[in-house]
């Protein structure tokens, strides 16, 4: 049967901490035969910033934002032949800029965010990955990471209605919402399965995935 939609060749999953993009877009990729991008977070800053240091918010952020950047803008134009899958959306940069940082650092962070997007390419799809506090929590826990665990409630809950609010205004991509706290396409293959025969059709504006496992 001859394909009736053109598959987005660009794909970014996105999501708060432990809620499974790095994982998806692996599979993805490898399904895809797709270049995969990695999120470069880590950083010499980033058990400051968790530790509560003066000053490694920002530090932290201007970091991340560079590399970032150098990472996407070398993909260049992304071309059918050659699909892309990132673990991450150069926007989401800034939402976590918005949450960690002052206004008078947020002013610096935005001269080089604007000026770093025009040269940053856009993907046709995003998959947004959420979980409810109480799961990301949980995953958390199971991390061997004592940087992560020391992640605080309120911290976590702020960040979750970033994205929220975040991909609640977004349309610069077809967008498709994924709620994983009853479900696991890690450890439940029916859970893979599903999910993977919803991306092989077609996602126009915004949509919501419901499988079955969370009825």
């Amino acid at each position: 049967m001859p394909q009736l939609f053109e598959p987005p060749r660009y794909i970014a999953v996105e999501g708060p901490i432990r809620v499974g993009k790095s994982t998806l877009a692996g599979i993805l990729a490898e399904r895809m035969n797709a270049r995969r991008v990695l999120d470069g977070d880590e950083s010499p800053y980033l058990a400051p910033f968790y530790a509560g240091e003066e000053g490694a918010a920002f530090r932290l952020q201007m970091h991340l934002l560079f590399e970032r950047y150098r990472q996407l803008r070398d993909l260049g134009p992304v071309r059918p032949s050659e699909p892309v899958v990132a673990d991450y959306l150069f926007e989401k940069d800034k939402l976590f800029a918005y949450v960690n940082l002052s206004d008078s650092e947020l002013a610096i962070y935005n001269r080089y965010f604007a000026q770093f997007r025009r040269d940053i390419a856009t993907p046709d799809l995003v998959i947004y990955l959420k979980a409810s506090p109480e799961v990301l929590r949980q995953r958390l826990g199971r991390r061997n990471s004592a940087a992560e665990r020391r992640v605080a409630d309120e911290y976590l809950e702020e960040v979750i209605r970033a994205y929220d609010y975040f991909f609640f205004h977004y349309t610069q991509s077809d967008l498709l919402v994924i709620d994983t706290s009853e479900i696991d396409f890690v450890e439940r293959n029916e859970d893979l399965q599903e999910l993977l025969r919803r991306l092989a059709e077609p996602i126009k504006g915004t949509q919501y995935f419901l499988p079955l496992g969370s009825q």
